[in-house]
């Protein structure tokens, strides 16, 4: 399959990234068929609400495993918001609940200001970055990465503090922003890592 996938978890934003594939020309499917996922072009994970809830849900689905079988094999992974979060070992938002463990480190809850943050934020870029344009994008978030590397961290924002706004290790890119809803910034970073 030559497709992109936006993988169907019963939640998440999948509509307005849909719309900006659309509007790129890029051929792409919604769906949670396992074998479409592994032989996708790339993966986007959107993303939108609990950590808890986005992993029961790809538990349910059977997708935990197709997700690292992904990540592992080299397909262009592309995770937005808690598609971000789950990516680690844990989440302050559900103690009990593993994430997938792809990535080493641990979600944790801003302590200062207005939760969640909503509007707009500038990001700064580190040297790894490949894709991100330095520009304001659009945050709905009461949580941020914590990765146990720095190295893997492709640029930072400031709410009551500097926090990861984004990851880039080998063929897997996540950001805690919403490309989709961030205007030409966010149309220049899917150009990009498309």
């Amino acid at each position: 399959m030559n497709k992109t996938i936006i993988v169907d978890y019963d939640a998440g934003n999948l509509r307005s990234v849909a719309n900006m594939l659309t509007f790129l020309n890029v051929p792409f499917e919604i769906t949670s068929d396992k074998d479409k996922i592994l032989n996708s072009k790339r993966i986007i994970f959107p993303g939108q609400g609990h950590f808890a809830q986005a992993m029961n849900n790809l538990d349910k689905k059977g997708l935990i495993p197709v997700i690292k079988e992904c990540c592992n094999k080299g397909i262009p992974f592309l995770g937005i918001c808690i598609g971000l979060q789950i990516l680690f070992e844990k989440s302050e938002e559900a103690p009990k609940v593993e994430g997938l463990g792809i990535l080493k480190g641990e979600v944790k809850r801003f302590t200062k200001g207005k939760i969640p943050q909503i509007g707009w934020n500038k990001v700064e870029t580190t040297d790894i970055n490949s894709f991100i344009p330095e520009d304001y994008f659009y945050f709905v978030n009461s949580y941020y990465v914590v990765p146990d590397e720095d190295k893997i961290i492709s640029s930072y924002s400031d709410y009551n503090g500097k926090f990861c706004a984004s990851i880039q290790q080998n063929n897997i890119t996540a950001v805690q922003f919403h490309p989709e809803k961030s205007s030409n910034a966010g149309l220049k970073f899917f150009k990009n890592w498309i």
